[in-house]
C-alpha cells in the first residue's frame, strides 16, 4: 500500500530542519492551550543538520488519578513532599533523551521541584556516574498545569535498548492521587510522605515504598536517525501485558513484573533481530474500551477519546496496531456489533487522516474466563466472532493481524489454547504474548520489504 503523507505534528518542531516559521508558532500556541510545555526548540548541541529526530522509546498512557492500590494490591501512599524513582525499560537506545511528566487527569497543577535520570543498578539504586540533572526550559523545576503535561530539555545519557532507566521526581507540594498509568508491569520506588528530596541520591535508601503503577511519568523519547520510526500499540490489558495470578483475575502475577514480556516487548525484539528501524511503544490501558470510557476510572478514557494524545502525537509515529473490543462487550454487556464497527471505523479514519498506517487486530477468545466471558455468556462471544469476521474482511485498515487465529484453541475456538492462557483464561501468559508478536507480519510496517 502506498504510504500516506504524515502532516506535521507538535513533536516535530524539535527536529532539525523543522524549526521556526508559522507552523512551529502555531504548534507552540496550540500546545500551550492544552497545558503541554515544550522543552526547547533547538536540537541537542552537535546534532544540528544531522537529520536526527525524536522518536518515542517508552510510554505509559495516563489512565486515571484514583489509584489507592496498584495491580499487586499494594496500597499507595501519596500525600506530599515525596520522591519517586520511576523505572522504565526503553525500547530504543541512544545518547540523548527527553522525558514527559503528566498531570493530565487532575484538575489541579503539580509542582515538580527536582528531576534526575540515571541507569538503574538494582532496586531503587542507580549507577552514580550515570545520574543526570533534568531541566525544563533551563530550570530545574517545573509546574504541570491542570490537565496538562510538560516535556523536558534534552539530556545527554548514552544507554542501550532494554536497559532500565530510573527517572527520579521530587514533588515538594501535595501529590495526593497523582496522574498514573495503573498497570506499569514494572516495579518503581518512592519515599514516605514528608521525607524530602531524594532525587539526587543514587543509593535510594530513602525510597522504601514500591508500586507497579506508574505515577507522573508518561513518556521517554530518544534522538534517533531520521530513518527510525515509531509503532504505537493501542489496546487494553492484553496490550498492557497483564497476567493474572488466579482465575478471578486479581492480583497480577508477580512472576511477569519487571520481565518485559508484553507482546510489544516481544515485537520490538523481533524488529531488532530483523534490523528494522522501529521503536514499539505501548499505549495499552488495562480495562480500556473502544467506544466508551472505562467502567472504573483506572480503565481510562475511551480509545476514541485518547487517540490524539496517546497515538497521533507520539513523536516519529508512522504505524498503529489496534487491539481492543473485548471490554466493550464484557464490562458490562454494553456495546453491540454496530457500535464497535463504528468505533473501529472512526479510529481508522482519524489515524489515516493523520497520515498513519493502521493494523487492526482480531479480538482474542475468552468464553471460559470469568471476566469478559462466563459473566457475559452467551452474548459476548458470538458478537466477538461476528466482529472478527468483519475485521478480517474489511478494507479500511492497511493490514489485519489475526491474533485470534494464532492463540485460540483448535478444539474450541471460543477459548484460548491452554498453552497460551494465563490463570484467568482472559489474558495470555508469556508464551501467548510471544506468539502474538510472532503473528505480526513485519513487512507491513512502513512498506518495509
Amino acid at each position: 500500500m502506498t504510504p500516506r503523507c504524515r502532516p506535521v505534528r507538535s513533536s516535530d518542531i524539535w527536529s532539525p530542519g523543522r524549526r521556526g516559521g508559522a507552523v512551529a508558532v502555531a504548534m507552540l500556541a496550540a500546545m500551550a492551550l492544552h497545558g503541554i510545555v515544550p522543552a526547547a526548540a533547538e536540537p541537542p548541541a552537535g546534532e544540528a543538520g544531522d537529520g536526527a529526530h525524536w522518536v518515542s522509546s517508552w510510554m505509559a498512557a495516563p489512565s486515571d488519578s484514583f489509584g489507592v492500590v496498584d495491580p499487586s494490591e499494594a496500597p499507595q501512599l501519596h500525600l506530599s513532599d515525596q520522591t519517586y524513582r520511576l523505572i522504565v525499560t526503553p525500547h530504543r537506545g541512544g545518547a540523548t533523551v527527553r522525558i514527559h511528566l503528566t498531570d493530565r487527569t487532575r484538575s489541579t497543577p503539580v509542582d515538580f521541584a527536582h528531576v534526575t535520570i540515571a541507569k538503574q543498578s538494582e532496586g531503587a539504586a542507580v549507577q552514580p556516574d550515570s545520574m543526570r540533572e533534568v531541566t525544563f526550559d533551563g530550570s530545574p523545576s517545573v509546574t504541570a498545569a491542570a490537565w496538562g503535561e510538560v516535556v523536558s530539555d534534552p539530556v545527554d545519557l548514552p544507554f542501550g535498548a532494554f536497559e532500565p532507566l530510573a527517572v527520579s521526581v521530587y514533588v515538594a507540594g501535595p501529590d495526593v492521587l497523582p496522574t498514573e498509568h495503573f498497570d506499569a508491569n514494572a516495579t518503581s520506588f518512592y519515599s514516605l510522605p514528608f521525607a524530602g528530596d531524594a532525587a539526587g541520591d543514587p543509593a535510594g535508601a530513602s525510597l522504601p515504598l514500591h508500586t507497579t503503577s506508574m505515577p507522573f511519568l508518561s513518556g521517554l523519547d530518544v534522538h534517533a536517525p531520521v530513518t527510525v520510526r515509531t509503532i504505537v500499540a493501542l489496546g487494553d490489558s492484553i496490550t498492557d501485558g497483564y497476567v493474572a495470578s488466579n482465575f478471578v483475575g486479581l492480583p497480577q502475577d508477580p512472576g511477569v513484573v519487571d520481565r518485559a514480556q508484553r507482546y510489544p516487548d516481544f515485537l520490538q525484539r523481533r524488529l531488532d533481530q530483523a534490523g528494522l528501524p522501529y521503536s514499539v511503544v505501548n499505549a495499552g490501558i488495562s480495562g480500556n474500551r473502544v467506544t466508551r470510557d472505562g467502567f472504573i476510572p483506572q480503565f481510562g478514557p475511551a480509545a476514541t477519546a485518547r487517540l490524539q494524545h496517546d497515538v497521533i502525537d507520539q513523536p516519529g509515529v508512522t504505524d498503529v496496531i489496534i487491539l481492543e473490543g473485548i471490554n466493550d462487550l464484557g464490562i458490562p454487556i454494553g456495546a453491540d456489533y454496530n457500535q464497535l464497527v463504528s468505533g473501529y471505523t472512526e479510529l481508522i479514519d482519524r489515524l489515516h487522516a493523520a497520515g498513519l498506517r493502521v493494523h487492526l487486530g482480531t479480538i482474542l477468545p475468552a468464553a471460559n474466563a470469568l471476566n469478559d466471558g462466563i459473566l457475559t455468556f452467551p452474548t459476548a462471544d458470538p458478537v466477538r466472532r461476528q466482529l472478527n469476521s468483519w475485521i478480517r474482511g474489511q478494507q479500511l485498515a492497511d493490514s489485519v493481524i489475526d491474533f485470534d487465529a494464532a492463540l485460540r484453541d483448535p478444539a474450541d475456538p471460543s477459548v484460548l489454547a491452554p498453552r497460551y492462557a494465563g490463570p484467568d483464561n482472559l489474558h495470555p501468559n508469556a508464551a501467548g504474548y510471544q506468539t502474538m508478536a510472532d503473528a505480526i507480519d513485519l513487512t507491513t510496517f512502513g512498506g518495509q520489504g
